[in-house]
């Protein structure tokens, strides 16, 4: 019993630790993407959400999020018919890409999620989404020089390499994002986010 405390004590510590959660480096990067989404929201563009596994699960809430209390255009690339039919054409590799270069359009941004930073098809996407004149946003984990953070305008990257922490801390990250554009924009909002 003392060694399973001991080990979620632990666990515990690297989620609460200032080196995930509370550093310059991430907040200013924080505020630099609420100031993204509003810009987007205000020029009526889409926001595109993508990852693979549990960070297409995030995307799908984070799109979820900013539509719902932000009152921002958002869509997550997880339609199930699209990646069976695109991976099915076109190799798994490219589906992400595929719908990138169909769906995105210039200074529309696009939120690429993955633990790693080596995902194919998220590098992929990214490397589309940059052609059509989107800004990218990453999220990754694990080696500090994954390929996916070298892609991005802002690229937040999580010192750790345990799937569940970095995946959680990446859906702390986007909420937060929407929990700051709402209370900076309080007088605005209602129960559910902003009244439209």
């Amino acid at each position: 019993m003392d060694d399973k405390k001991s080990w979620l004590k632990d666990r515990i510590g690297e989620y609460a630790s200032s080196l995930l959660l509370n550093n310059d480096e991430i907040i200013s990067a924080l505020c630099d993407i609420a100031s993204v989404i509003r810009e987007v929201r205000n020029s009526n563009k889409t926001v595109y959400f993508a990852g693979n596994g549990a960070s297409t699960t995030i995307a799908s809430h984070a799109a979820l999020d900013y539509t719902n209390q932000l009152a921002v255009k958002c869509h997550a690339m997880n339609d199930p018919n699209f990646i069976t039919c695109f991976a099915n054409d076109f190799g798994y590799d490219d589906f992400m890409s595929r719908t990138a270069k169909l769906y995105c359009g210039q200074d529309d941004v696009v939120i690429l999620i993955s633990s790693s930073g080596e995902s194919p098809n998220v590098i992929a996407a990214a490397k589309t989404a940059r052609e059509k004149g989107c800004k990218v946003i990453t999220l990754s984990g694990f080696n500090s020089e994954n390929t996916l953070r070298t892609l991005g305008d802002i690229n937040l990257w999580l010192d750790s390499t345990q799937y569940n922490v970095v995946e959680c801390i990446h859906m702390i990250w986007l909420v937060m994002v929407c929990d700051l554009i709402v209370s900076e924009e309080s007088d605005k909002v209602g129960l559910h986010g902003v009244n439209l």
